[in-house]
């Protein structure tokens, strides 16, 4: 019988692509990933995979292995999920993935009050701009800024995040809008909703300076530089910060929350989920 955890590394080879890409999904080394599929292709007798210069090409047969291991790997992630949810204890740790937008700059400030409410549950919160996968148990529940679409998945709206145009209060083009330049995503990030309306509203004006996060935008912004497009949430709690008029398209994101149906009644999980449901409520409304 061949070693399951040297399957484990073969399915994240396939579904990656390459050892490198492996090694990140897995949170090991390159040649942690390299040394275990040379063990299963040996248990085996049989080549899966062909090693190019910067990918893995299935074999014929790694197909057809692949496509059985990754059944495999659902139906086990599926036993853990079903071990999670009959637990009863209120304890235990609970990972919920957020966008950095949020993860930061609002969820943060709310893990006091969850602990001196669960204090036998541990929450995680992992900032993740990439969607995780909670069939992989990559995380127990996440907040996404668009609906989620994944089969046997739980999914509720949670409220909606709206955005405005914000500059320092030292801004010195503030009451010139003709004038403005603006604080930009980098080009990388050009199809992100929040860009594409920025650069909208920016029009022919120019594009001062372009960052990688929401967060440096705002940071940015509080020089002087130029205009940044920042939830209201944010912008507004910012005393070095004003809103600056504007009467083109609104922009707003939509928070939703995704559990997996396995573990959406399990106790632990129930009261992140209501916890998460309050206090994203009481902020921003649907």
């Amino acid at each position: 019988m061949f070693d399951w955890e040297n399957l484990r590394f073969f399915v994240a080879v396939a579904q990656t692509g390459s050892l490198s890409a492996a090694a990140r999904q897995l949170k090991v080394d390159h040649a942690t990933v390299g040394r275990r599929l040379s063990a299963l292709e040996a248990e085996l007798k049989l080549r899966l995979v062909d090693r190019l210069p910067r990918a893995c090409q299935l074999t014929a047969a790694g197909r057809q292995i692949a496509d059985l291991a990754q059944r495999m790997e659902a139906e086990a992630f599926a036993v853990e999920r079903l071990a999670r949810a009959v637990q009863a204890p209120m304890s235990g740790k609970v990972t919920i993935s957020v966008p950095p937008v949020l993860a930061s700059n609002f969820f943060a400030s709310t893990l006091r009050a969850f602990s001196q409410r669960h204090p036998g549950i541990q929450l995680a919160i992992a900032s993740e701009a990439q969607r995780v996968s909670l069939g992989r148990r990559e995380a127990d529940l996440a907040v996404r800024l668009a609906r989620p679409d994944e089969p046997r998945n739980a999914t509720r709206k949670l409220g909606t995040m709206p955005f405005a145009l914000y500059a320092s209060r030292d801004y010195a083009q503030a009451a010139q809008p003709a004038e403005w330049a603006f604080i930009a995503y980098e080009a990388r990030l050009a199809g992100m909703p929040h860009e594409q309306w920025l650069r909208a509203a920016a029009g022919e004006r120019p594009v001062v300076c372009e960052v990688s996060d929401i967060t440096t935008q705002l940071a940015v912004a509080r020089t002087g530089i130029g205009v940044a497009g920042l939830p209201v949430f944010m912008g507004d709690a910012d005393p070095a910060l004003q809103r600056l008029p504007w009467s083109g398209e609104a922009f707003s994101r939509d928070i939703w929350l995704v559990v997996h149906d396995d573990l959406r009644h399990s106790p632990p999980i129930r009261a992140v989920i209501d916890f998460v449901a309050e206090v994203v409520g009481n902020t921003f409304k649907s």
